[in-house]
């Protein structure tokens, strides 16, 4: 970690905040031994060098109806520095699309697409996957369980 420019206070900062975020900053600086204000500049630190880029709350997949996940290889037509970033753009604009990873090998992209049903997976192909700019080909999985989903980086 030394080369994020992170002290052992500041990684043991991280991982409260990664295992316990309702803690506000005061019970985070007391299980570090640190008191508000001090702790407070090292989230900001943390906050400004772009290590904390932001906060969210994880919500159910199935209790919210969303519990269908399909990654998705996507193969492209052909390779140019402005259709990469074609199609990167329009990924970043389908709220269906959680994740989406350049990749090597025989795929381009693999996404991680997360719907209601199966029916509704058609259509967002039809609809949209087949639409995104320069799409040669492809290939859905779908995940029968959930085995591991973290956010928690291992630091």
């Amino acid at each position: 970690m030394k080369q994020a420019g992170l002290d052992a206070t500041d990684i043991r900062i991280l991982r409260i905040m990664q295992s316990s975020p309702e803690l506000n900053i005061h019970e985070i600086g007391e299980r570090v031994g640190l008191s508000h204000t001090p702790c407070w500049r090292r989230l900001r630190r943390m906050q400004d060098n772009g290590i904390i880029q932001g906060r969210v709350w994880l919500l159910s997949q199935e209790l919210t109806g969303l519990d269908v996940s399909i990654f998705v290889s996507v193969r492209l037509k052909t390779h140019t520095p402005e259709l990469l970033e074609d199609f990167e753009q329009a990924t970043r604009d389908l709220p269906e699309i959680l994740q989406c990873y350049s990749m090597s090998g025989e795929f381009d992209y693999l996404l991680r697409v997360v719907v209601a049903s199966v029916r509704d997976y058609e259509k967002t192909i039809k609809g949209k996957l087949l639409r995104l700019p320069h799409v040669a080909i492809i290939n859905s999985h779908f995940a029968l369980s959930e085995i591991k989903n973290t956010t928690c980086l291992p630091i």
